[in-house]
């Protein structure tokens, strides 16, 4: 099996088509997404729908949990800066956008999720850490930090985002593959993606940088 695995689109579609069409010129057969899938980006729904129409296996992000259950007048009246004004707007744009059904298939996205891999490993997709979906494990966290965070979950490979930096660690017999941001890719102008071929005798990763401006990955 070949995982296209990304992570924080955040209603950001031309960054989500501009993977998907490298994506289809490498070959895949199933995407893996870790959480944040809608919101703050300008299309929503049309993110959402997208993933749908793709078959995706999504789990719930920090984002996703926000925008299915936050109360929306709360959110509104506690804003006190213009900035926080605009982001309870878009807050509320965002929800009218993808509408009730949406909102509660966001509110019911599991928050892990396991695959059995072909060598006999377990595959665990979370946002955060399998401790902890709301907590990111971040590249500059220690062995000791990583593995707090990945207590004592049985998974051999963790996939997760939330950080929005790539990177994959190997500790202690699991390997943390974090597939970093699709919509908000530290420094901009890129998405980022993770190719993971599962085979009988282990597993290959890919990662990969999708530059937005020509929707090619660079390497390929």
């Amino acid at each position: 099996m070949r995982f296209l695995c990304i992570s924080d689109i955040h209603g950001e579609l031309t960054a989500l088509r501009a993977v998907l069409a490298t994506a289809e010129r490498r070959g895949y057969q199933k995407i893996l997404v870790a959480g944040d899938l809608c919101f703050p980006g300008p299309e929503p729904l049309e993110t959402w729908r997208t993933l749908q129409r793709e078959q995706a296996i999504c789990v719930q992000g920090v984002s996703d949990k926000a925008l299915a259950t936050m109360d929306p007048q709360q959110l509104e009246d506690l804003a006190a800066d213009p900035t926080q004004k605009a982001m309870a707007r878009r807050f509320l744009e965002a929800r009218r956008s993808v509408g009730e059904l949406v909102l509660e298939r966001l509110r019911r996205l599991p928050t892990h999720h396991r695959i059995a891999l072909e060598d006999g490993r377990e595959l665990l997709l979370v946002h955060g850490s399998p401790e902890d979906p709301t907590e990111a494990i971040t590249h500059d966290l220690d062995d000791d930090e990583i593995n707090a965070l990945i207590g004592d979950d049985p998974a051999d490979v963790i996939v997760c985002g939330m950080s929005h930096t790539p990177f994959v660690r190997e500790l202690d017999g699991v390997t943390v593959i974090n597939v970093g941001s699709v919509g908000d890719a530290p420094g901009g102008g890129v998405a980022h993606a993770t190719f993971i071929e599962s085979t009988s005798g282990g597993i290959v990763i890919d990662p990969i940088v999708v530059p937005l401006q020509d929707d090619v990955a660079v390497g390929t």
